[in-house]
């Protein structure tokens, strides 16, 4: 005897039922939700997100239309998601800065900064900005991954004498150009 995956009831249903449920299928299985409730009230906020999100799909339009970049962008997608769910999702989250290690800069040229930084998809570049207390830039560059993928290392360029209330700038950003800024005071 033959053994049914699923529910044979709903299995390939599409479309609306009573105004009450919707059904829709996703990855081969069929998703049965509530009837989306439509307010003509639209705050600020709700707003706002709207052209974000229309921003984001206009994102993943030019995505796919890039074949390396979609490709990329396909590889990271899991089962039931496409280059354009993963891009849309990209589009919304900027890179996490996780650390800042200072421990290695003493204000001479080669010491090292080390920073961990993760994204969703990839984190493009890391820029270091090291500036003096009266807010003068001692030196500004960027950082080089490492293989791990989340660790990045900059070697100063420039003596720096006085370190004391200087500040540590790191910007990091990802592949939609979303930027992420943490500082630390020396």
């Amino acid at each position: 005897m033959a053994k049914q995956k699923g529910n044979v009831v709903t299995h390939g249903l599409s479309g609306k039922i009573g105004g009450l449920l919707v059904f829709r299928q996703r990855a081969g299985q069929t998703i049965v939700s509530g009837m989306p409730v439509v307010s003509n009230k639209e705050s600020a906020s709700q707003r706002a997100h709207r052209r974000k999100f229309q921003r984001a799909v206009l994102y993943s339009n030019a995505v796919v239309a890039d074949p390396e970049l979609g490709a990329a962008y396909a590889a990271k997608a899991k089962p039931g998601q496409s280059a354009r769910n993963v891009a849309v999702a990209d589009f919304f989250h900027a890179p996490d800065i996780e650390l800042i290690d200072l421990s290695g800069y003493h204000g001479k040229a080669g010491d090292v900064i080390r920073i961990e930084v993760t994204d969703d998809f990839i984190v493009k570049e890391v820029k270091v900005v090291i500036t003096n207390v009266d807010g003068s830039i001692v030196e500004e560059g960027y950082a080089q991954p490492e293989a791990t993928g989340y660790e990045w290392t900059y070697k100063a360029t420039a003596e720096n004498e006085i370190l004391v209330g200087d500040r540590i700038e790191i910007f990091a950003s990802d592949v939609p150009g979303n930027i992420s800024t943490e500082t630390e005071e020396l």
